[in-house]
């Protein structure tokens, strides 16, 4: 990939791209309210991946912000936080959508899901994963109460918000623009569409 070529996430469908340490990945909300499952992997060792948990633990926040880094389960440093165009608002608890999901909304026969995004974006770079870690859901926003209660609202990013992190190590990305269409999780309109991203070098301004 040529840098700071834009590549699109179609809606409903998941890519899979590598990025090496010192680049920049920006990633675009193009139209504002699509979700993206965002998982990364060291790029030479798939047992080592960007882990939610870990990084809950080293940032002390349940939403790492501007400044703040994403580790791996083995606490290596792996996407730091330079800029948020967004109002900041993620996911970190939440796992990603699956065949289950949507047979727990009732949904009759198969639907697209972030899960089977996951593994069909790997399997289209020679790649496999026995299982799936839980996401970096950007843009994603499900506040947690007072009272410890999880609530599933429309995203509150608008059209062109990205963010940009500084690529720590080598790193295999996986993205998935969520199908979700049963829920508010892609906006009122419960209309998943299409995102980018971008690979810069650290010298690229934004």
């Amino acid at each position: 990939m040529s840098n700071s070529e834009t590549r699109i996430i179609p809606a409903r469908t998941g890519v899979a791209f590598e990025v090496r340490s010192g680049s920049r990945l920006k990633i675009i909300n193009t139209y504002g309210s699509q979700v993206l499952d965002t998982w990364a992997f060291a790029a030479a060792d798939m047992d080592e991946y960007m882990s939610m948990e870990h990084t809950r633990s080293a940032t002390s926040r349940i939403i790492p912000g501007v400044g703040d880094t994403y580790v791996s389960n083995r606490f290596t440093p792996m996407l730091s936080v330079v800029e948020d165009t967004s109002p900041g608002v993620h996911d970190t608890l939440m796992c990603c959508c699956s065949r289950k999901t949507y047979e727990r909304l009732k949904f009759q026969g198969y639907h697209d899901n972030c899960n089977d995004n996951f593994q069909s974006a790997l399997a289209s770079v020679g790649k496999h994963s026995p299982f799936t870690p839980g996401p970096l859901n950007l843009f994603m926003n499900f506040p947690v109460s007072a009272e410890g209660v999880i609530t599933r609202e429309p995203p509150v990013s608008r059209p062109g918000d990205y963010v940009l992190f500084d690529v720590q190590t080598d790193l295999l990305m996986v993205i998935s623009a969520c199908p979700q269409d049963i829920q508010t999780v892609n906006g009122a309109g419960k209309m998943p569409t299409d995102a980018a991203f971008q690979v810069l070098n650290q010298a690229t301004t934004s």
